[in-house]
């Protein structure tokens, strides 16, 4: 396999001829007893459906549409029960990384150090988050063409880290909404492995006032057609109750219906040979 479109996280090899990773769990972490109970049942799940899993939470929200919203525990409390979800249900964490100083704290914890699509030009993060040698996930920006995240990539392997991922999550469209772009999947997948964001795709940003609107029923469509058009792993908040959600309630997809989608995209990616 060429290896600048393969990467390691954690345990689990993803990229062309690898099992789909699923990236799942709450758009920001609520408490600890919450976290580890939906990453028990998330991880459940995809042992049953033979999948490599990651579970992923935010410890701050930095980018909520209004100063009030909730953002989470903060670096440190977050990055505590971030590490407890990982040795207590034995899976891989990821959560996002705002700034160089972060990246300090958050290197040694977790297995994916994720930078936020608005982020995903800033030098310094970049780097930062690649000299821990931890697998790096790069969100695509929404106002960013698909080729130019190549750029992104290089910015992290130039510190002699091999272990990125980019991600989409939709493009802004003109009147708050994202569009997704399945051609820019594949452009990506040239320079490394490709994550689909299937619930974020579907928000309406600004769409529900002081938070962030979204039509959750078109959830399944774009990550069947995600699926379908080949990437390496998906990307879905899950919640266990989406209307009390903290943070993207409108967006959050429902545990309960999680395993159902999931093996259906996995007859989608057997049918299209990946």
């Amino acid at each position: 396999m060429d290896p600048s479109r393969s990467a390691h996280v954690g345990p689990h090899v993803v990229g062309p001829g690898q099992p789909l990773l699923l990236i799942a769990g709450p758009c920001v972490i609520e408490s600890e007893d919450h976290s580890l109970r939906l990453a028990e049942r998330i991880a459940g799940l995809t042992r049953r459906l033979g999948l490599p899993y990651v579970f992923k939470a935010s410890y701050d929200k930095a980018n909520r549409s209004s100063v009030h919203s909730f953002r989470g525990p903060g670096l440190e409390t977050g990055l505590r029960i971030l590490s407890r979800v990982r040795e207590n249900v034995g899976v891989p964490v990821l959560s996002d990384v705002h700034d160089p100083q972060q990246a300090a704290a958050a290197g040694p914890v977790l297995d994916v150090l994720q930078v936020p699509a608005f982020l995903c030009r800033q030098t310094d993060l970049l780097v930062a988050c690649g000299r821990h040698g931890r697998c790096v996930n790069i969100k695509k920006g929404q106002f960013l063409a698909p080729e130019k995240m190549q750029l992104a990539v290089e910015k992290v392997r130039e510190t002699g880290n091999p272990n990125v991922l980019v991600t989409d999550r939709g493009t802004f469209f003109g009147y708050e909404r994202l569009v997704s772009d399945m051609t820019g999947l594949q452009v990506m997948r040239q320079f490394a492995p490709v994550v689909f964001d299937a619930t974020h795709s579907v928000q309406h940003p600004g769409g529900g006032g002081k938070v962030t609107g979204g039509r959750r029923e078109f959830i399944p469509l774009l990550a069947r057609a995600a699926v379908a058009a080949g990437i390496d792993a998906l990307f879905m908040e899950v919640h266990d109750d989406p209307a009390h959600a903290l943070s993207d309630a409108a967006t959050v997809w429902p545990l309960d219906e999680l395993e159902e989608l999931l093996a259906g995209l996995l007859r989608i990616r057997a049918a299209c040979g990946e």
